[in-house]
This record gives structure tokens, C-alpha cells and sequence, in this order.
């Protein structure tokens, strides 16, 4: 049986789709950068897990592939938005930064400080790049 879309329960769908995107946009930023993070320590580029490591390179390694991930999953957001692919985009973003800054204070002295602080900053900015990428891909179909 399928669910007939009616004035009545439109605005209920358009709310299902549009946690959907976010949540879309969430689970590609978390599977790909647990991808990542496990191929660099399987191959020995970061050290094994809960060891403290302070070294520059694997974190700009790191903060460089969030970082694109970021624009990604605000691109994946606002394509799957049923409207205001930005405003979805930028509630991803703020998600990102919420939990970015509970994951640098639980982490905090793990690695470098910068770190934390950038990933946790970068939320919004790549959120909101991956929403303007996919504005300008769109105004070009």
C-alpha cells in the first residue's frame, strides 16, 4: 500500500525529506573520514588508535581530507533538499560544529590543539561551500 501524497500530508514528507538530506549529508562526512582515518593508521601515516601524537603533517593530512569531505556532505545536503538547499546545508554545518566542539573538548590534549579548533571551525564554511557549488551547478542544467 502505498502513501497517496495529499495536501494533509505534504508537509510531513517534505520534513521526512529533509531530515533525510541531512542525515545523508551527516553519514558520508562520518563514513568517509572514518574510511580515511582507518586506511592512514592501517598503513602507519597516524599512529595506532588513543596513541597521542603532536606531529604536524598527519594533521594537515587529515584536516585537508575533512575538509573536502565537509564540502561534499554539504554538497550531498543541499542536493537532496526538497528547499532551501542552503538552509539545510547550514544545518549540517551547524551539527558538524556542535559535535566537532564536544569531540575537541573529550579529546582535548590528544593531539594538537589547533587541530580541534580548525575541524571544529571548518563545519560551517564547507557545509556552506558544498551548497554554493551545488547552486552553481544547478543554475547550469
Amino acid at each position: 500500500m502505498s502513501m497517496q501524497i495529499t495536501h494533509e500530508n505534504a508537509p510531513f514528507r517534505s520534513a521526512l525529506w529533509s531530515l533525510g538530506a541531512v542525515f545523508a549529508g551527516f553519514a558520508s562526512i562520518a563514513v568517509l573520514s572514518t574510511a580515511a582515518d582507518m586506511l592512514f593508521h592501517a598503513i602507519g601515516v597516524f599512529p595506532p588508535d588513543g596513541t597521542p601524537s603532536y606531529e604536524t603533517g598527519p594533521f594537515l593530512l587529515a584536516f585537508g581530507y575533512r575538509a573536502v569531505f565537509g564540502v561534499l556532505a554539504g554538497y550531498i545536503t543541499a542536493r537532496l533538499a526538497p528547499h532551501h538547499p542552503m538552509g539545510h546545508a547550514l544545518a549540517l554545518g551547524v551539527i558538524g560544529l556542535i559535535l566537532s566542539t564536544v569531540g575537541a573538548v573529550v579529546m582535548w590534549g590528544m593531539g594538537p590543539n589547533w587541530y580541534a579548533i580548525a575541524v571544529a571551525l571548518l563545519a560551517i564554511p564547507a557545509a556552506w561551500l558544498g551548497a554554493v557549488i551545488h547552486a552553481r551547478r544547478a543554475a547550469t542544467r
